[in-house]
């Protein structure tokens, strides 16, 4: 389960989160809608530890990951997929997937068993593999990203706004990793962010929005 308990959070002296509270059970997928500088970016920031927390704490099950520094949380099986890609032009597509489980010094067999699941569930990864990552397009390099973050989000994984700027064929391809990946890790927890609602189609069973940094639920299923 992922809790976030008073969760506040200020950039240059501006409230950007407020007040966030809400627990999401593993096995559930959750969209986060909002505009523009609503705060998508910043709770998946805080998450990881990438953006400091005013007040507030974080918790994956057991594990208080607000009191972990950012580095230490993918060791806790948390995975990240920012929504400007970070993918390094000098590895390959194949190095760039494998990087966060080599920085935790993973066996070179574990590391070769989660790649074989990643390719499971993102085979159009497959043809890349050898391509230099400054040779990707931009909706490659999300496709790319959603690999690597799958190699050590194993728990929780968070992807913020994985359809922005991605052209039909490969948001369609997209969404169906996103199903065969619900498939196969069945307990995984998601989170992911959008400004269009559409874009996310049947993939949560809840949508949330976040309107100036505050959370507004809906329980209905999708």
């Amino acid at each position: 389960m992922l809790k976030l308990d008073n969760i506040n959070v200020d950039i240059s002296d501006n409230h950007i989160l407020r007040d966030i509270n809400f627990s999401m059970p593993s096995a559930a997928t959750i969209g986060i809608v909002g505009r523009n500088g609503a705060g998508k970016t910043t709770l998946l920031r805080s998450i990881m530890g990438l953006t400091p927390l005013r007040t507030g704490d974080i918790w994956l099950d057991d594990c208080h990951l607000s009191k972990l520094p950012s580095y230490a949380r993918a060791q806790h099986q948390v995975g990240y997929s920012p929504e400007n890609r970070v993918i390094f032009p000098s590895m390959t597509v194949e190095e760039n997937i494998r990087m966060p489980c080599n920085t935790q010094k993973l066996s070179r067999q574990e590391i070769d068993q989660r790649l074989e699941v990643v390719l499971e569930i993102v085979p159009d990864i497959i043809p890349m593999l050898k391509r230099s990552g400054a040779a990707l397009s931009g909706g490659q390099g999300k496709m790319v990203a959603l690999g690597r973050s799958l190699m050590v989000g194993t728990h929780l994984l968070l992807l913020d706004e994985p359809f922005q700027g991605l052209a039909p064929k490969l948001g369609l391809l997209y969404t169906e990793a996103l199903s065969r990946l619900k498939n196969i890790r069945p307990k995984l927890c998601i989170v992911i962010t959008e400004s269009n609602a559409k874009l996310l189609g049947s993939i949560p069973d809840q949508i949330w929005t976040i309107e100036r940094g505050s959370m507004q639920f809906h329980q209905e299923k999708k």
